[in-house]
């Protein structure tokens, strides 16, 4: 990954990230008795940081996987701390992502919060701010620090204006999140110490740290399992990120933390905070640590495959609308999982785009979920049903929404999931198939759900008298509905943007640590690289003598990514041949019996 420098010759994104930091400075000095005062000031610091956020795909270079809108100036020199903002085609979307659902989750707050309101928004200002930086930080020590910064304000959200068991909820939730950060600091740490041996210069600069090869041999065997020093940094790593996306099994915050949360925190925490764990996942442990992705590929498949299963089945019983669509998140970020490690193009674009389709459906299903809240004060789905009747507009705009997140054709969510599928249908077609059942159970409980709620008679006499949406209501709707439309007809701008970053990612992995500038001789200096586990003959992922595993990358049917040869998905600029296809041809050496057992 390299630096293209900044073509606006000002610091944008630290615009883009600081105006919710000063809106919420600014509310510091507002009375807290001046309420419309407090609610207008906040909405108007995050609608500037969406104004100038639009900036940044206008003057995006999509023809280049480098790192642009580049800010960078020493912070720490002693440790090697820098101040390093920038963004490519993977963090583009997501920073967009964070923009526009913030402005939308402090207008959904207006007549919902009345206790504390200065203090509410001046949460979900830093909030934002912590997010932004989570997602264009470049030195993992400002990472870090952003990382945490989101923690505390979502904590506050979720513990003073949270329902019933708010407290309960959001100890749980920062417990759980608390210790994924602490162990993915060793691993930083541990990243930190051995690049420096390496390279003879201490840094916690992501690129420099990307350039590294880290020993991928056996230092631990212990009931017949061998982990490399890459396999266990991996797994730090990916811990705190497992536990943020949430995958099985550690998914149980998540229900607890969407149901007792307000509705801006719940759209926040689906739309934005679940995608840190699986950006963490394309940023940093495929790129930085190839051959324990490719290892750890089975494990990440099948949690992925229990998640999609098991989170659409427990929503068949849900009796909470805001806990079901909470326990769909963890049917729809197992999609987002399967397609990521399939490597190849469509997969880990349609993971990619999966990941901004998610936050635009699920965010508003949970706003669709606090329009009612606020008129019934109940989220039981036994408490309502003919709604419709009552009010058409909203069970209209309810009905979009749903069909997005089924992942109807013309909405945004089946772009996402075709791509997921194709992409890992290309590796192994059972993983696919199991894959689809949680596509088929997704609209069996949608279409449940809104056929309890919205049709039928007006049994209950507390829904004879509800008002149909207002203005600010339609509003903080109709720009949702907008993008799932945009998205599910014409897809092209959201994956051109992307393509040249997800087939570096992709190249990244397949040359492994022979692609690493530093170290890559150390790193296997005591065995080959292990390869995709899957291979019967020999546990290699490259070609073999006795004919390549089907799927596997190195399938000549499939191209040495497992895309689809000349799919126009993912071609440079004026060659029609995928990227990942112009890698050069190399022999991955041939396991002995013994090696291959490890």
């Amino acid at each position: 990954m390299t630096v293209q420098g900044n073509v606006l010759g000002f610091p944008i994104l630290s615009l883009i990230a600081y105006l919710p930091l000063m809106g919420a400075v600014l509310l510091l000095f507002v009375g807290r008795e001046r309420i419309q005062v407090i609610r207008n000031l906040a909405f108007v610091s995050s609608l500037a940081s969406f104004a100038v956020s639009l900036l940044v795909p206008l003057y995006f270079d999509r023809s280049t996987a480098a790192v642009q809108f580049v800010e960078r100036a020493s912070w720490i020199p002693t440790i090697g701390v820098t101040y390093f903002f920038g963004l490519d085609g993977i963090s583009l979307w997501l920073v967009m992502l964070t923009t526009f659902l913030s402005p939308l989750a402090v207008l959904c707050s207006y007549e919902a919060i009345k206790h504390r309101a200065k203090e509410y928004y001046i949460f979900l200002l830093i909030l934002e701010t912590g997010m932004l930086g989570v997602f264009v930080s470049l030195d993992f020590f400002l990472f870090y620090v952003f990382w945490e910064v989101m923690l505390v304000p979502m904590y506050f959200l979720i513990g003073v204006w949270g329902s019933d068991r708010r407290l309960y909820s959001a100890i749980k939730f920062f417990l759980y999140t608390l210790f994924g950060s602490v162990v993915m600091l060793l691993g930083i740490l541990a990243v930190y110490f051995y690049a420096g041996t390496q390279t003879g210069r201490h840094t916690f600069d992501v690129l420099e740290l990307m350039r590294v090869a880290y020993p991928h041999t056996p230092v631990i065997n212990a009931l017949g399992v061998s982990l490399s020093f890459q396999d266990l940094v991996w797994l730090a790593f990916g811990l705190s990120f497992a536990i943020k996306v949430p995958m099985f099994p550690f998914h149980t915050w998540l229900p607890d933390a969407h149901t007792d949360a307000p509705t801006a925190g719940s759209v926040i925490l689906a739309g934005v905070l679940l995608k840190m764990g699986t950006y963490g996942f394309l940023r940093f442990n495929l790129p930085m640590f190839p051959e324990a992705s490719r290892h750890f590929v089975p494990l990440v498949f099948v949690l992925s495959i229990i998640a999609i299963i098991y989170g659409a089945m427990v929503c068949m019983v849900q009796p909470d609308m805001k806990r079901l669509i909470a326990y769909s998140s963890v049917s729809h970020m197992g999609f987002v999982m399967l397609g990521m490690f399939a490597f190849n193009a469509q997969g880990v674009q349609g993971s990619l785009l999966q990941m901004i389709n998610h936050g635009l459906s699920t965010g508003g299903l949970f706003l669709i979920v606090g329009l009612i809240y606020d008129r019934r004060h109940t989220r039981l789905i036994s408490e309502l049903g003919g709604l419709s009747r009552q009010m058409p507009i909203y069970a209209t705009l309810f009905a979009i929404i749903m069909f997005s997140s089924m992942g109807l054709p013309g909405l945004n969510g089946f772009i996402g999931e075709f791509l997921i599928l194709i992409g890992v249908f290309q590796v192994r077609w059972w993983w696919g198939a199991f894959a689809v059942t949680g596509i088929i159970l997704g609209a069996a409980y949608m279409l449940w759900l809104y056929q309890r709620t919205m049709f039928g008679e007006i049994t209950n006499d507390k829904n004879k008298s509800l008002p149909d949406l207002d203005a600010r209501e339609l509003a903080t709707l109709l720009p949702i509905i907008a993008f799932c439309f945009w998205i599910g007809l014409y897809p092209a701008p959201f994956l051109k943007a992307m393509e040249v970053s997800v087939a570096n990612v992709i190249q990244t992995v397949e040359r492994g640590a022979a692609g690493k500038a530093v170290g890559a001789k150390q790193a296997a200096a005591a065995g080959p690289t292990r390869g995709v586990p899957g291979d019967q003959a020999s546990g290699q992922s490259g070609d073999q003598a006795t004919g390549p595993t089907q799927g596997v990358p190195g399938n000549p049917a499939i191209g040495r990514s497992g895309a689809l040869r000349g799919y126009p998905l993912i071609g440079q600029p004026g060659n029609s041949e995928p990227l990942v296809a112009q890698l050069p041809k190399r022999r991955v050496p041939r396991f002995s019996g013994a090696e291959a057992g490890r």
